[in-house]
C-alpha cells in the first residue's frame, strides 16, 4: 500500500470567514505570563487546528501582532479569536462567574493524572498555562476547579508550554471527538 502525502487543497479546509462563523469546541486557553512569542504563536495554531473557543493572554505576555508570535502562528491569530487581560486574577474570577469551570495545568499536590481526566460534565472549560519558568501561579491554581497533570518519566521535571498545550487539547478534543461517534 502506498501511502502519498496529501496535498494541502486535498485537505479541504476552511477560509478564515468560514473558520470564524463554525461551531467552536467551548474549551478557553488563559496564557499565564508566557513570555516566549514563539510559544505563544504555537498555541494559537494548536487552538486553530482544534477549533478552539478562545485564548485570554494575560501580564506581561506578548500579544499580537508581535513578530515571534506571527511566524510560528500563521495566521492563526486572524482565526482565533483572542483577549489580552492585565490582571490574571481577575479574568479567572469573571471566567468563574460565568460559569466556565477553569483548570490549572500544573505539577500539584491532588492534581489529577491527565489520563485520568474526564470532561464529562466540564464543560465550558478553561485551561491555565503557565510561564515558560514559574509554571501558573499558585494565586491561580488556589482560584482554579482542579489541576491537570501530565504524567512525565524522564530526567527534566517539565515539558515547553507550548508542547503542554497540544497534549492537553489533543487529550480534550479527542474525549469530544469520541463522544460524538
Amino acid at each position: 500500500m502506498s501511502h502519498l502525502k496529501t496535498t494541502t487543497s486535498q485537505l479541504n479546509r476552511l477560509n478564515i470567514e468560514n473558520f470564524k462563523l463554525s461551531d467552536k469546541y467551548d474549551i478557553y486557553i488563559i496564557l499565564d505570563q508566557l513570555r516566549s512569542g514563539n510559544n505563544i504563536g504555537s498555541i494559537f495554531r494548536t487552538s486553530d487546528a482544534f477549533k478552539l473557543k478562545k485564548i485570554f493572554i494575560t501580564g506581561q505576555s506578548a500579544i499580537p501582532p508581535n513578530k515571534e508570535i506571527l511566524k510560528t502562528a500563521l495566521g492563526a491569530t486572524e482565526t482565533v479569536d483572542w483577549e489580552y487581560h492585565e490582571n490574571a486574577k481577575n479574568l479567572v474570577q469573571t471566567i468563574k462567574d460565568q460559569g466556565i469551570k477553569v483548570f490549572a495545568i500544573e505539577q500539584a499536590k491532588n492534581s489529577t493524572l491527565l489520563q485520568d481526566f474526564k470532561l464529562a460534565n466540564e464543560l465550558p472549560l478553561a485551561i491555565i498555562l503557565g510561564n515558560e519558568v514559574d509554571g501558573v501561579q499558585q494565586e491561580l491554581i488556589d482560584m482554579a476547579d482542579g489541576c491537570i497533570e501530565i504524567p512525565q518519566f524522564g530526567t527534566k521535571h517539565s515539558l515547553n508550554v507550548s508542547v503542554t498545550s497540544g497534549i492537553v487539547i489533543w487529550h480534550l478534543v479527542n474525549q469530544l471527538l469520541c463522544a460524538e461517534n
